[in-house]
């Protein structure tokens, strides 16, 4: 292997990189504004769930449930109403997730201790709101019921009572102010590498046979392997860089804690990089013909990486059957990896096993790409 036709293979694909602003947006640009788009507008968070209320008792027991509806954060309360029409309509419309009705004898069985009950309406058809919203309601009504239980105990007997309580003191680890961004982030920066990557170099070998630039260099003394890694050095440069990006607008601009070690995640992502860059340059062997060739790279790493990773849905919650077929997606284990490194700080001991396969998968496509590559006309 000729070290000099590797260097002049890799300069004359930097040239074209350089001279093509289209290959420089999509290698940097698109990327960057993945990451702005994503870290902006994907959030698994559910709070100032918009409210609207029917107070149909408007007393002070009344007014004292909505007013820890809407001081707390969970909720957001838009509008009062007196009709079911107009809860209709807004729950339509999505001003209003979630209703609350409170009867109009609600103050007169609170204060006899008699059984009551609001009614809570809400918006099934995004189901995970829902349920979310749910629970913060049934929560706050709880409380509400446990303080005006210990009011009037206390009315009764005209002292002090205390009450054995249950007392949860949680302590979250690691993401200790659970944010969903978080968790997000680290494998967005997992799935835009993996999509970039291959998307890119997926053209390198099909531009050449389309340009007809193909012939000229079988006619050098050029080897497959050294064609191979002249080509994938310049976008290794590229999917660094936008490491090194990511990394600094995690930093500085999301606030994203890095709590593992900078240089096992810059490791690790060498790796990883290297697996994805040898895949598009395997899809473009293949190919041979960049629209073919960019189309079956988005099908091949995008679906794979933003569905079956782990990124958004849990693995755990997928059906049996898909949870096999993730095991072939190696952006499932770089998002294990990542948020391994940034919220855990996970060694590299503990990772083991995601690593060996990153390491596997590297090899096996990269040496499937250079025996596939033949140098002749077919």
């Amino acid at each position: 292997m000729n070290i000099q036709r590797i260097k002049a293979v890799a300069k004359k694909e930097f040239l074209h990189i350089i001279r093509d602003p289209r290959s420089l947006g999509m290698g940097i640009a698109i990327p960057m504004l993945l990451l702005f788009l994503f870290g902006y507008a994907l959030t698994l968070d559910v709070d100032r769930v918009p409210l609207i209320a029917w107070d149909q008792s408007n007393s002070h027991e009344s007014r004292e449930l909505l007013s820890r509806f809407s001081g707390s954060r969970y909720f957001s309360l838009r509008t009062h109403t007196d009709n079911y029409r107009d809860i209709d309509q807004a729950i339509n419309s999505r001003d209003a997730v979630i209703a609350l009705i409170i009867p109009t004898d609600f103050a007169r069985r609170v204060d006899s201790g008699r059984k009551t009950s609001v009614q809570v309406l809400l918006d099934g058809s995004d189901p995970n709101t829902a349920t979310y919203a749910l629970g913060y309601a049934q929560n706050i009504v709880a409380t509400f019921s446990q303080d005006i239980v210990l009011r009037q105990i206390r009315r009764s007997t005209g002292s002090e009572v205390r009450l054995a309580q249950l007392e949860v003191r949680p302590r979250v680890w690691f993401n200790t102010d659970m944010v969903s961004k978080n968790y997000l982030f680290p494998g967005l920066i997992a799935v835009i590498m993996m999509i970039i990557a291959a998307l890119l170099t997926s053209l390198t070998i099909a531009r050449e046979w389309e340009t007809g630039t193909m012939e000229q260099l079988i006619s050098t003394p050029l080897k497959g392997p050294e064609l191979i890694l002249g080509k994938l050095i310049p976008y290794f440069s590229i999917g660094i860089l936008d490491l090194v990006l990511a990394v600094l607008v995690g930093e500085f601009i999301f606030d994203i804690p890095l709590r593992g070690s900078l240089p096992l995640l810059f490791g690790l992502s060498v790796v990883f990089l290297v697996g994805a860059l040898s895949l598009g340059i395997l899809i473009s062997i293949v190919a041979k013909s960049q629209l073919v060739a960019s189309q079956l790279a988005l099908v091949v790493t995008m679906l794979p990486a933003f569905l079956l990773s782990g990124f958004i849905f849990p693995i755990e919650n997928m059906p049996g059957p898909i949870q096999v077929i993730t095991h072939i997606v190696t952006a499932r284990y770089f998002v294990t990896i990542l948020r391994g490194i940034y919220l855990k700080d996970v060694g590299l001991g503990a990772m083991a096993g995601q690593v060996g396969l990153l390491v596997v998968f590297a090899v096996v496509v990269l040496a499937i790409s250079v025996r596939k590559f033949r140098k002749k006309i077919e």
